[in-house]
C-alpha cells in the first residue's frame, strides 16, 4: 500500500513545483488497490538553470521528460517495465514525426528519469548505468544513450541546496536530514512555502485512510514534522514582531523617536522572558533616555 500514498504524495509535489516550468501531466493507472503515477513534463521555454531555485530538478527539466519515483529499491523487472512504456512512446512519436515528412533525432526524444532511494551495483551494471560527473552530480546514472533513461539514486547524491527537492523524496534519514534544511530555509523562500502547503494538503488527503503501514505513517510523519516546525516558528517570527513593535512604538512615544541607541535596547529587550519583558513595560514610561540605557547597559 506504501507505493499508493506515495504516489500520492509524488503528484502533489512534481506537479507543484513544475508547473510553473511548463506543462505537467499525471498519468495515475489504478491497478487493483495500487496506484502507479508517471509525471509527463514539458517546459514552456528555456529554462536557466544556473542558480535556480529548484537546482537540481530545474536541470532534469530543461527539456521534454516522465519522471518516475520508487518508495522502494527496483530490480530488473521494474526498469524493464520502464523500458518498455518509453519504447512505446517513441513508437508513437516517430510515426507522427514520420507522417509530417520528419526525422527525430535521439536528443528529440523525452527522457525518463527513474528515481528511487538506492539502487543496487548489480543492477546499474547490468543495465550499462554510467556517472556522467562532467554534466552531473553523483547519484545520477545515465543508461546508453539510446534507451534515454537515468536512474537517480537519492542516497547518493552530495547534500547540497541543489540536491534538495529531490532528497525530500528520499527514505529514512536522508528525507529526515532534507526536511531539516527544508525548514531551515527564510520563511521568504517561495518553494519552501508552496512544499509545505502541498505536504499540508496531501497529509489532510491521506489521514483518514485506515490502511496505512509502518512506511506510510513513517512518511506522514517526517513530511509533517516539517509543516509543524515551519508553521511554530511562523507563530514565534509573528510573536517577536508583535513584541517590537509595541517596544518601538512606545519608545516613539515616549522620545520622539528610535535611533541606533534605542534600536539596541529593542534587541536585547525582545531576548527578555515574557514576565521581565512585561515588568521591563510598566517600568518603561518612568525612565529617563539616561536611565533607560543605564539599565540598558546593566544588562549586557
Amino acid at each position: 500500500m506504501t507505493q499508493k500514498f506515495y504516489s500520492l504524495f509524488v503528484e502533489h509535489y512534481l506537479e507543484g513545483l513544475l508547473s510553473p516550468l511548463g506543462s505537467v501531466e499525471v498519468s495515475g493507472v489504478i491497478t487493483g488497490s495500487e496506484r502507479r503515477g508517471i509525471v509527463l513534463f514539458f517546459p514552456k521555454g528555456t529554462i536557466q538553470t544556473e542558480r535556480h531555485s529548484l537546482g537540481l530538478l530545474a536541470k532534469v527539466a530543461q527539456s521534454d521528460c516522465s519522471i518516475e519515483v520508487y518508495y522502494e529499491q527496483i530490480g530488473e523487472t521494474e526498469v524493464r517495465s520502464c523500458l518498455h512504456k518509453l519504447l512505446s512512446v517513441f513508437s508513437t512519436l516517430n510515426c507522427h514525426a514520420s507522417a509530417e515528412g520528419k526525422t527525430l533525432d535521439d536528443n528529440d526524444l523525452p527522457r525518463l528519469w527513474i528515481v528511487v532511494p538506492s539502487a543496487s551495483q548489480d543492477l546499474l551494471k547490468g543495465f550499462g548505468a554510467q556517472l556522467e560527473l562532467e554534466n552531473w552530480t553523483t547519484g545520477i546514472y545515465f543508461l546508453p544513450n539510446v534507451f534515454r533513461i537515468a536512474i537517480v539514486a537519492i542516497n547518493q547524491l552530495p547534500v547540497t541546496s541543489e540536491t534538495l527537492w529531490f532528497r525530500l523524496l528520499g527514505r529514512g534519514k536522508v528525507q529526515i536530514q532534507a526536511v531539516s534544511e527544508l525548514v531551515a530555509l527564510p520563511p521568504e523562500n517561495l518553494v519552501r512555502r508552496n512544499v509545505l502547503e502541498m505536504v499540508y494538503r496531501w497529509r489532510i488527503s491521506v489521514m483518514t485512510q485506515t490502511d496505512l503501514t509502518e512506511d506510510d505513517q513513517e512518511l506522514i510523519m517526517n513530511l509533517t514534522e516539517a509543516y509543524q516546525e515551519a508553521r511554530a516558528q511562523a507563530v514565534q517570527e509573528g510573536v517577536e514582531q508583535e513584541r517590537r513593535q509595541v517596544v518601538e512604538n512606545l519608545l516613539r512615544f515616549r522620545f520622539g523617536s528610535v535611533d541606533e541607541e534605542l534600536s539596541r535596547v529593542v534587541d536585547s529587550l525582545l531576548q527578555l522572558t515574557p514576565d521581565d519583558f512585561a515588568r521591563f513595560l510598566l517600568e518603561l514610561s518612568s525612565l529617563s533616555r539616561e536611565e533607560l540605557l543605564a539599565r540598558f547597559n546593566s544588562h549586557e
